[in-house]
């Protein structure tokens, strides 16, 4: 099975763009990559960090995260690969959306409720 990485560059292949992104539906994602997702500790915090604003209002830079730029940069791509977060760019800030109902329809309690 094609790792999350693997499955963000064949979705900028082919998946809808928006300024250079590409999004997956969470159904579209094999289970395999939804649960390398979730797995990191990193990729938690920002999930738990996007479960409380409001959708589009967090954006990336905004993150409380110990890694590099570039580091951040390759987790919001997993996420994006794995269906769990939107993103959108409006002016400089590349803004967020967790796709909580749509995940949790295609895998069922795997976000948990907290």
């Amino acid at each position: 099975m094609p790792s999350p990485v693997a499955a963000s560059r064949r979705l900028r292949e082919s998946g809808p763009k928006a300024r250079g992104l590409t999004h997956v539906h969470p159904k579209d994602v094999p289970l395999r990559d939804a649960l390398t997702a979730v797995a990191d500790p990193v990729r938690r915090a920002i999930l738990r960090e996007l479960a409380e604003p409001p959708d589009w209002t967090k954006a990336c830079g905004t993150f409380d995260l110990p890694v590099t730029k570039a580091t951040r940069s390759h987790h919001f791509a997993v996420l994006r690969a794995a269906g769990l977060i939107e993103q959108r760019d409006e002016g400089p800030r590349r803004l967020n959306r967790l796709r909580r109902p749509e995940f949790d329809e295609a895998f069922p309690g795997l976000l948990g409720s907290g």
